[in-house]
């Protein structure tokens, strides 16, 4: 089978599909990619053939797939939930769709269009890989769902030695993604952290690690790290509250500090909070002192938030998995 995965250009939006791809080729299925330039390495590097369609470098709309779409002639599109445009084009070429979900169905006030609430591709069944306990309650109960299981991505690469665990301290693991962080927010939560006494491993993202100033010897500043080979490694993680973030944390069993600055962030944040497996700071709140304070409570093995987290993991570790959901993609595009 033929299939066509398609991503807004950001990490946020395809790293989510890369694990349901790849388990796709291991299949057998043909799988093409199409995305903006700016996440075609990650791609190219697990052979899911990325290329630019039209004139996009990050949306895609409805003209620029379909020349695509009638050259390749895919046996199913999945368009994740950023591409109503990619969506329409299949509908219209008479090609089988499917969303892919990102994390909880995020508000109407973000920026993207709702997949539920566009009528000319409401109705196609969705991949979710948000466990049924987090997610939207009148979206689980209306729509057609494809439980599909978080599998934390991030391009393979040995974590530096100064990432990994030193093991005479809980290791405490900061980003605030690839969109949102400032020198100003990162200083701010480094100081409460390195108050803990913890080993903090930063990844600055967009931020210049040099903007950062001095930092305590117990804390490390990266640019980038290999967060889905970190995460099971760490006892916290402090971050923004993106939906991979978020996914992937609870995947691997551990509490979360949430700090949202935009788009479905506080969203994430008030649900996992209010499923006891986190604790939130919002922006007006965010002072070295609150995160010293927050962080505190997350940290013990013994701790409060711990059950609800383990409860959380073993959901998400039920789902069925990339694998299992790529050998039914042909009877799914058959009923799509």
């Amino acid at each position: 089978m033929r299939l066509l995965f398609a991503s807004l250009a950001s990490v946020g939006h395809t790293y989510p599909l890369i694990p349901l791809a790849v388990a796709a080729r291991d299949a057998g299925h043909e799988v093409h990619f199409a995305a903006g330039p700016a996440v075609h390495a990650p791609l190219a590097a697990n052979g899911l053939r990325p290329f630019r369609p039209g004139d996009a470098f990050y949306e895609v709309y409805a003209e620029d797939l379909e020349p695509e779409l009638a050259r390749l002639r895919p046996d199913l599109v999945v368009h994740e939930w950023g591409l109503p445009g990619a969506a329409i084009a299949a509908r219209r070429a008479g090609i089988p769709g499917i969303w892919h979900g990102f994390g909880r169905l995020f508000p109407d006030d973000i920026g993207l269009e709702p997949p539920t609430k566009n009528p000319e591709v409401a109705g196609r069944p969705h991949l979710d890989i948000c466990p049924p306990s987090l997610q939207d309650k009148g979206f689980v109960a209306t729509q057609r769902r494809i439980e599909l299981r978080p599998v934390p991505f991030s391009p393979s690469g040995p974590l530096p030695p100064s990432a990994a665990r030193d093991g005479s301290r809980p290791l405490v693991y900061l980003t605030l993604g690839t969109a949102f962080g400032t020198p100003e927010l990162l200083t701010t939560v480094i100081a409460g952290l390195a108050a803990l006494g913890a080993q903090v491993v930063v990844a600055a993202g967009r931020v210049a690690p040099e903007e950062l100033g001095e930092t305590p010897d117990h804390v490390t500043v990266h640019r980038w790290l290999p967060q889905a080979e970190l995460l099971s490694q760490v006892d916290l993680v402090v971050h923004h509250g993106g939906s991979g973030t978020t996914l992937s944390a609870l995947a691997v069993g551990v509490p979360q500090l949430m700090l949202p600055q935009g788009a479905d962030q506080f969203a994430n944040a008030d649900a996992v909070t209010a499923a006891g497996a986190a604790l939130r700071l919002l922006p007006a709140e965010v002072r070295p002192g609150a995160v010293a304070e927050q962080a505190r409570r997350l940290l013990p093995r013994d701790g409060e938030h711990r059950d609800a987290v383990r409860a959380l993991a073993e959901e998400i570790a039920a789902m069925p998995s990339p694998a299992t959901v790529a050998h039914h993609l042909p009877e799914y595009a058959a009923a799509a």
